[in-house]
């Protein structure tokens, strides 16, 4: 079945379920599909299904009306039994997994929407075919990869509208939104940057206009899309001489060892706050909204911080700006790095070869980018 418009009557929009994604990065991007679904539906009761660890990422956010959280160990049964007790009439699957239709599928709800794909178009009412500008996100083999290094291939360039963001539009036009692009969208309450601020320490700085820049040396896909952690302290040492800037080091639990030896190697007393594993997600948010720029791998905190309004530095390695890029696709507000390497992106959690694609984005040209951002604002 492919996608058609809507029926007049709204009456199957009375309650919809929206199946969230389970990756912060890509929870960000689905912010613009979201704010058309409302534009489209004002009356409509939104609820939002999303893993528990993204449930303050949803916090007064003015698109949904309701947010439900499954963990990670519970399985799509038990999920079902819960979503039965919302007496939705539809739900719009936003992931591409046979789990998230199965979810749906389980709990009965009547009208269940999703992008078509072969093992489980059945368990959905209305499947969505591919938007011509498409592109998958496909992991080069190694021989392709070297044969692209001995003969580099003409620079093909993507489609005008291949970044993701189109994706989920594509999804919420089938329920009769626009799928025109909004910058994603999150919220953040002026209580929130005032309690977290007094948190961390940071009233000081802030009342005395001292710049606070965020520094995200991790990436959880793998350490393909990590630029060199010796060249972040090299960034952070020179634009700490050019603007007496404070650095917040941040990240999860996995990134505290990467934090601790950035906060170690910049000797300059007070340059930098290692703040990584120390805080929770709408903190983070919080602190994200407080810097002046964030330098940071393709990750989930570039997306927040872009979603929030602040301006990203990301080296672009094994990943592509013009499909998962932050923002919306063109802000100049962000500065998004990539090297000549012809083999990128590749989609690889980690470099089969001499990782060109990273180590061919210099340390002079972050710095002067984190520049450019700051003589903007």
């Amino acid at each position: 079945m492919t996608a058609s418009p809507p029926p007049s009557s709204t009456a199957p929009f009375r309650r919809i379920l929206v199946r969230g994604v389970n990756w912060l990065g890509d929870a960000v991007m689905t912010t613009p599909a979201l704010q058309r679904l409302r534009q489209a539906l004002p009356d409509a009761h939104i609820t939002l299904l999303t893993h528990q660890k993204l449930a303050e990422l949803w916090q007064h956010h003015p698109s949904l009306n309701a947010v439900l959280t499954f963990s990670s160990g519970e399985g799509p049964w038990s999920v079902a039994r819960r979503l039965r007790v919302g007496n939705f009439q539809t739900a719009l699957v936003l992931p591409n997994s046979h789990r998230s239709a199965l979810e749906v599928w389980l709990a009965r709800v009547p009208q269940r929407i999703g992008c078509a794909r072969r093992w489980r178009n059945w368990l959905l009412t209305q499947t969505v075919a591919a938007r011509q500008d498409h592109v998958e996100m496909r992991k080069r083999p190694v021989s392709e990869i070297n044969r692209l290094v001995r003969s580099p291939a003409t620079d093909a360039h993507a489609p005008p509208r291949a970044h993701y963001i189109h994706e989920y539009l594509h999804l919420v036009a089938s329920l009769g939104a626009s799928p025109e692009p909004l910058p994603p969208l999150l919220a953040i309450a002026p209580e929130e940057l005032k309690v977290a601020a007094a948190k961390f320490r940071l009233e000081n700085e802030l009342s005395n206009g001292r710049p606070l820049f965020g520094l995200s040396p991790g990436a959880e896909y793998g350490p393909a899309k990590r630029w060199p952690l010796e060249r972040f302290i090299a960034v952070a040492q020179g634009i700490h001489q050019r603007t007496s800037c404070l650095w917040l080091i941040l990240g999860g639990h996995s990134d505290v060892p990467a934090a601790n030896a950035i906060h170690s190697a910049l000797r300059t007393p007070h340059s930098a706050l290692p703040l990584a594993g120390q805080t929770s997600l709408r903190q983070l948010m919080a602190l994200l909204k407080l810097c002046r720029v964030l330098l940071t791998n393709d990750s989930g905190p570039m997306h927040v911080a872009a979603a929030l309004g602040t301006p990203v530095v990301v080296p672009f390695g094994s990943t592509s700006p013009e499909l998962t890029g932050p923002g919306l696709p063109g802000d100049p507000r962000h500065q998004l790095l990539k090297s000549a390497a012809p083999c990128s992106p590749c989609f690889r959690r980690a470099c089969p070869i001499d990782f060109r694609c990273m180590t061919g984005i210099r340390v002079e040209r972050v710095v002067e980018a984190v520049l450019q951002l700051l003589s903007l604002k």
